[in-house]
């Protein structure tokens, strides 16, 4: 893919058709990853939730660490931090926001998962914050921790349902249909469309960041707002696919798992390889933004433990704010 990449890099037009095309097939893949997602679910008798928070976000965020470890290996630990907390605002703002506004019904959610996820979510973040906040640095030792702390996580959510306590209700589904498709095959479709979405992704980062640079945009902002928005678009095209779907505790789950990923798997993994150093004006930034962004998406799937298109439409405009606040004081250079 070099060769492909190179001539996108070298040629607007290209970028332009290559970014639309990519957008294509990562949407179609992205239908086919839902279908392959809740067939699993079924089959395995677990609650679709669940599945979004460990099975897809685990999938959906793999564009995160590969850019965020690959970033921290050569040297550019300001864009693997930035990446991370990047990308959990756009998670939660972009697609959260899409996901409330494509689903047909509110989007149930439910309460116990909801509670021990945004417990955990709040309690990282605000850990990794004191991490960072007194020499600007996430070292291999806090990696460590975060690392262990999200195996503690995936220990208690398995503890939770063996204890039958995340039951859900069965929505209307392609179940009769799934029935009769084997387990082999689903975990094939998940595989293959999951493999279809990292490609495309891949393809958008690079026309993205073709286009961006035309434009004049700087290094700094391309690696918080494009590079993150990229790294995203598997959870943002998962969430659409799933609303539109109705299943959309699958779209809830995959971004309070990918949330948690990006702190303590993407971030937590990436110090492992290499300490990573954000400057302070970042600092000062992206974290008040993401308890912001974070705070407001928990407080409304608490009310009424639902999502829908009201709501939606507030994640979305939080995030709209986001990135006006961040072009003021981040302004591209020309």
């Amino acid at each position: 893919m070099s060769g492909i990449e190179s001539y996108i890099q070298n040629s607007l037009p290209v970028a332009w058709i290559a970014i639309t095309v990519a957008f294509f097939v990562l949407f179609k893949c992205a239908d086919a990853f839902v279908d392959a997602s809740v067939g699993l679910a079924e089959r395995f008798h677990i609650p679709r939730l669940v599945i979004g928070i460990i099975l897809v976000s685990l999938a959906t965020t793999a564009p995160e660490l590969a850019v965020s470890l690959t970033a921290a290996l050569q040297g550019n630990p300001e864009m693997a931090l930035g990446n991370a907390i990047g990308s959990v605002i756009c998670d939660d703002g972009l697609a959260m926001g899409f996901a409330g506004l494509f689903a047909a019904t509110p989007i149930a959610v439910i309460p116990v998962v909801l509670k021990s996820a945004g417990i955990f979510l709040i309690g990282i973040q605000i850990i990794t914050f004191l991490f960072v906040f007194f020499d600007a640095t996430l070292g291999r030792l806090e990696g460590c921790v975060l690392v262990l702390l999200f195996a503690g996580y995936i220990a208690y959510l398995f503890r939770q349902h063996k204890k039958g306590i995340l039951h859900e209700e069965t929505g209307v589904t392609d179940a009769h249909h799934k029935e009769t498709v084997s387990i082999a095959k689903l975990m094939v479709l998940f595989f293959f469309s999951l493999a279809g979405i990292i490609i495309a992704s891949r393809f958008v980062i690079t026309s993205a960041t073709t286009i961006a640079l035309s434009f004049h945009i700087s290094e700094t902002v391309i690696a918080m707002t494009l590079v993150a928005f990229g790294t995203s678009i598997p959870e943002v095209a998962t969430c659409i696919s799933a609303a539109r779907k109705g299943e959309g505790a699958i779209a809830v789950g995959n971004i309070l798992g990918a949330d948690i990923m990006n702190i303590c798997w993407v971030a937590g993994a990436s110090a492992i390889a290499n300490s990573l150093t954000i400057a302070p004006k970042d600092l000062a930034f992206m974290f008040p933004s993401m308890f912001i962004i974070v705070g407001a998406m928990l407080c409304m799937l608490r009310a009424g433990y639902n999502l829908n298109r009201t709501k939606g439409a507030v994640l979305l405009g939080l995030y709209v704010c986001y990135l006006i606040a961040f072009f003021i004081l981040f302004p591209p250079h020309s």
